[in-house]
Parts: C-alpha cells; sequence; structure tokens
C-alpha cells in the first residue's frame, strides 16, 4: 500500500525556507504571491495489513516534529 505523508510547519512557526522563496519570486516578477511555506512529502510503501495507528506511531514518533509541525497521511489509490 502506498502511503503519502504531507508535513507542513504549524501555523505561526517562523519558515525561513518559505520567506526566501518568497523574497526570490518577488524578485523574479511575481508580486502577486502574499505567503510561501515550505513542507515535505513522504512517501512510504507498506504492508497492506498496516494499520492506521502504526501509520499515525510513525509520524508522532520520527517523520514529524509535533511541536512545531502538522502532518496529514494519505493512502494513494484508495
Amino acid at each position: 500500500m502506498k502511503i503519502r505523508i504531507h508535513v507542513s510547519l504549524k501555523p505561526g512557526v517562523l519558515d525561513p525556507q518559505g520567506r526566501a522563496v518568497h523574497h526570490a519570486l518577488d524578485g523574479l516578477g511575481f508580486a502577486g504571491v502574499e505567503d510561501v511555506r515550505i513542507g515535505r512529502l513522504i512517501e512510504l510503501t507498506v504492508a497492506d495489513g498496516t494499520s492506521d495507528a502504526d501509520l499515525e506511531a510513525m509520524c508522532e514518533k520520527l517523520l514529524a516534529n509535533t511541536v512545531i509541525e502538522n502532518y496529514r497521511i494519505e493512502k494513494v489509490g484508495q
């Protein structure tokens, strides 16, 4: 089973990468961009019997820093 974990910074957490990209886009003439937030995508292939609780535990223990990040689990093809 294919799983995608979308990880993003929580609102209010400073995002220096997003700020740099925003500045670069503005410099390239894309003045309509109001804000940029950078996240990451983690793709996993897991056994079909992998439980939602196990996926949550993977995120909580390793894949996301839940103090400053949110995550969303997406099961691909379901």
